[in-house]
């Protein structure tokens, strides 16, 4: 092998592994420390991120129903994350993995500190936390969320979410993260809505399995409700 040949190949290995580096990153798992649990009432997560003085930008979407198009949904989730800066504000959302909890990783990248705000049946029924939410409030509670029956105003946990939150995006949402929105529209929080699609076999699936009529609009709840 010539002198040549040997510093090509070695141009070419370096190169090489400048390109790889950021796969190799991305493919790194972003956050392994366990969060910080605790149990608390509304009051007690309002008066939390209170002291803390620092912006409160919660996400609101879809959870089990998923996203049609999960890759749109994080850039749209990346466009507004640009507009904050890390160290006066915190990534809020609703602690749990699957759907908009994809936000949390996204927002640890880029040096935000996260915290969600959960009911305590998803302790219960043993729903994962996201991975890089750091910061965890457990609200008891009897439902999910969403609206008390007979107009009695929101859950323990929406009421939490909507009490602590400064602003509030909604990409796509269901049923609580409508009540959530709205609610915390009529209070005077800084609101944005981004459309967004849920998963749609799995919504198709479900009427089917209730007997309805297969859905043409994933749109959900929310958007229905704007």
């Amino acid at each position: 092998m010539t002198l040549t040949t040997t510093l090509r190949c070695a141009l070419v290995t370096t190169l090489a592994a400048a390109l790889l580096r950021p796969v190799l990153a991305t493919a790194q798992p972003a956050c392994t420390a366990a969060p910080s649990v605790r149990d608390a009432t509304p009051a007690q997560v309002r008066s939390h991120f209170k002291a803390q003085k620092k912006t409160v930008l919660t996400f609101m979407g879809y959870s089990g129903a998923g996203y049609q198009d999960p890759a749109a949904m994080l850039r749209a989730a990346e466009r507004v994350l640009a507009r904050y800066q890390p160290a006066g504000t915190v990534v809020n959302s609703g602690a749990t993995a699957e759907g908009i909890g994809a936000v949390y990783e996204l927002a640890v990248q880029r040096g935000f500190a996260t915290s969600g705000i959960v009911s305590t049946q998803a302790r219960d029924k043993a729903v994962a936390l996201a991975p890089c939410v750091q910061q965890v409030f457990f609200v008891q509670d009897s439902s999910w969320g969403g609206k008390l029956p007979g107009g009695q105003g929101l859950s323990p946990t929406s009421a939490a979410m909507v009490d602590s939150s400064d602003v509030v995006v909604a990409i796509g949402g269901g049923e609580v993260s409508r009540d959530e929105f709205l609610a915390a529209r009529r209070a005077g929080k800084k609101t944005r809505f981004i459309a967004a699609d849920m998963k749609h076999k799995p919504a198709i699936d479900k009427a089917l399995q209730k007997g309805l009529p297969a859905p043409s609009d994933f749109r959900g709840a929310l958007a229905a409700a704007l």
